[in-house]
């Protein structure tokens, strides 16, 4: 079995097949959904197997939103509906809340496991799962939403969420995980300018808020068997082809990678959005690695090679080309409604990210 880190990735959520879409519109039973999930997947297994890439998913093709299907199987959390919900460049996501009701934990049961399993089954490369990271549990919750009185201590609040992550790294590697995925994308929205002022007027400083976030994140990885790799994600959010902040990784880019211990980085690099090459320069030299996202996933217009190339003489300006590798800049459905792009856009996307691996390394 390939072992990673690899040259050629990608985030992990792919566009929800039409059976499994058809079974959530029709209100279908949870064994029923079950069933026709465990038949569509191992087909969204076996196309990635066919593009050329060494690690796969399940394209989280269970999952309704990228985190809170997760952070709502905790032990303490729930999800609302209620209100309005998260704001995006034109639109609102679903009006789901997140909210803490009772004491922080990972369950033994916790369902994500089996979904990690399932693709471990039906797999001969790597299988990697992509999980919500623990800056999620806070950056989402809204203050009035963390009903323990002892969680009004954000320094308790944040030593229970590091906690809870580091039991789940744990029982990922007990269940055979060794490439697990934390998707901590709020370290790239407290690189936007509107993000800080909301977060100030919240009366959280958000260079303070990176540094406990980074925190957090090593204290659930930082005792991790030495076998197993763990990736991060960052972006500026995914729904429907749209965003919802900008901004560069120069807040953020010192913690991410010195502050922790993580492996792999996937990071968005599709648009100006995204700011400048610069803070590349501080990744440590040695083994970690930077998945640059210079192909999107929110359009379905395929990147040229050509210009990969040119985009990666541009990065290895700052960084070791051996210490790069090539993902898309972000999931193709990071929720189940997906981004506005076909499935032929989807496998072309990722045979590109095959082929420019190849071409750049000579390996994917």
């Amino acid at each position: 079995m390939p072992t990673p880190p690899f040259r050629a990735d990608h985030v992990g959520s792919l566009l929800r097949p039409r059976r499994i879409a058809e079974a959530r519109h029709a209100h279908a039973s949870a064994a029923e959904l079950r069933a026709v999930e465990d038949a569509e997947i191992p087909s969204l297994i076996k196309m990635q197997e066919d593009v050329g890439l060494k690690v796969v998913t399940d394209g989280e093709a269970r999952r309704a939103f990228w985190h809170f299907d997760f952070m709502g199987m905790l032990d303490g959390m729930d999800m609302e509906t209620r209100g309005e919900g998260v704001q995006f460049h034109g639109t609102q996501i679903p009006p789901v809340h997140p909210v803490i009701n009772s004491k922080l934990g990972f369950p033994a049961d916790h369902p994500m496991l089996e979904h990690f399993t399932f693709v471990k089954d039906h797999t001969s490369v790597c299988p990697k799962i992509s999980i919500p990271g623990p800056s999620c549990v806070h950056f989402r919750t809204a203050p009035a939403d963390v009903r323990p009185a002892e969680y009004k201590d954000p320094d308790h609040l944040f030593a229970d969420i590091a906690r809870t992550y580091k039991q789940a790294v744990a029982a990922y590697y007990a269940a055979g995980c060794r490439y697990l995925q934390l998707d901590d994308i709020f370290f790239a929205y407290l690189g936007d300018p509107n993000q800080r002022e909301q977060r100030r007027a919240m009366g959280q400083d958000p260079d303070w808020l990176i540094d406990r976030y980074a925190w957090m994140l090593e204290e659930a990885i930082k005792d991790r068997p030495s076998d197993m790799v763990i990736g991060m994600h960052m972006c500026r959010g995914n729904f429907r082809s749209t965003h919802a902040a900008s901004g560069g990784y120069d807040a953020a880019a010192d913690a991410i990678f010195n502050k922790t211990s993580v492996d792999v980085y996937f990071m968005e690099y599709d648009t100006d959005r995204a700011g400048g090459l610069e803070p590349l320069k501080l990744l440590p030299k040695g083994r970690k690695r930077i998945m640059a996202g210079f192909i999107t996933t929110k359009t379905g217009e395929l990147e040229n090679l050509d210009s990969l190339r040119r985009h990666f003489d541009d990065a290895a300006k700052f960084v070791d080309i051996d210490q790069l590798g090539i993902a898309p800049q972000c999931g193709f459905a990071s929720t189940e409604h997906g981004n506005a792009i076909s499935e032929d856009d989807q496998k072309r996307k990722l045979e590109l990210v095959v082929k420019t691996a190849k071409a750049i390394w000579g390996e994917a």
